[in-house]
């Protein structure tokens, strides 16, 4: 990567593994005066604490670390604008007040995992895949007080494949994100980018793109087949789509479905599961408390035969 033509002076904000890569590349091509980042927090059965992926980052490599309980601490904010940055980088951070986000004089960029004005929200690789999108990518824009509604810097369009999952996509949008970041950086420092205001022609409905709840991912008998299968990819890994198989002798064992298909024969064998206009078989799944197995071995050890399936919760929880 080439250096930017003014090397910026940089505050940045970050949590989880995501933001690690541009907080890399800003550690190579700005001037990186500090990295804001999660409190350490107790963590596992034994309650260690511990820190998110950013403030280790910075830690291993002694760069300044605030980890504030409050963004309006009127101490933390002396200690941000003591630093005297030109522009404050957020990656998958919390909400920032006006007084945080409008105090650098270059104001705040902030790295967004879809195509805005599409999948505003905490969780937009996730849902992407959820509502079917064949296209998703990455926005860098400019904050102001609405979420994720500020002037598009730059975007980069990426596809979304048939295959596609949550843990799939989540790294091909986190690989391509440094490089829109510097090439930001770049149009900035050299005065080129034109912001420019999200536009949406309302022809279409904006898609959610809400922060990931446990139910989201449970599955329904309600749901259509392409819907189910969109989920499943969706939220694996985490937090896994979820049911219950019910055995013959009444036994209720959840599952995390890790992989199911449209059944190429309707009148093969193995683990299928009925959905309101169709059928998924079910080729890898997960347990409760156990690991990941084939759903051929794991029918292998039942001593009943499964009877049918039942959803873990009330309705369909829906973005």
């Amino acid at each position: 990567m080439s250096n930017t033509a003014t090397r910026l002076k940089v505050v940045f904000m970050g949590s989880p593994e995501f933001a690690l890569p541009c907080l890399h590349v800003l550690q190579e091509e700005s001037d990186l005066l500090a990295v804001v980042s999660a409190p350490d927090k107790p963590a596992g059965r034994g309650k260690q604490m511990s820190s998110s992926p950013v403030a280790t980052y910075a830690r291993e490599h002694k760069i300044p670390l605030l980890q504030p309980e409050r963004l309006k601490n009127p101490e933390f904010l002396l200690q941000l604008k003591s630093l005297q940055a030109d522009l404050f980088v957020v990656v998958a951070f919390r909400m920032l007040p006006e007084a945080v986000w409008n105090m650098p004089p270059m104001g705040t960029l902030n790295v967004h995992a879809s195509l805005l004005p599409q999948l505003r929200g905490a969780a937009p690789i996730q849902w992407a895949i959820a509502h079917g999108l064949k296209e998703t990518g990455l926005t860098t824009f400019r904050l102001k007080h609405e979420i994720d509604t500020g002037d598009i810097l730059e975007q980069l369009p990426l596809p979304v494949a048939v295959d596609e999952t949550g843990g799939s996509l989540y790294e091909k949008l986190m690989q391509a994100a440094p490089g829109l970041l510097l090439n930001t950086l770049n149009g900035l420092a050299a005065n080129t980018l034109v912001p420019r205001p999200q536009e949406w022609t309302g022809d279409e409905t904006l898609l959610p793109a809400p922060k990931i709840q446990r139910q989201h991912a449970f599955l329904h008998p309600e749901m259509p087949v392409q819907q189910a299968e969109r989920w499943i990819r969706a939220f694996d890994p985490i937090p896994g789509a979820a049911l219950a198989l019910v055995l013959e002798s009444g036994e209720r064992i959840e599952i995390k479905v890790k992989q199911a298909r449209l059944p190429k024969d309707t009148g093969q064998s193995g683990l299928k599961v009925a959905f309101v206009d169709g059928e998924l078989e079910i080729l890898r799944l997960q347990p409760a408390g156990k690991g990941i197995m084939d759903a051929a071995a794991f029918l292998r050890g039942l001593r009943h035969p499964v009877r049918g399936w039942q959803p873990l919760a009330g309705p369909h929880a829906q973005p």
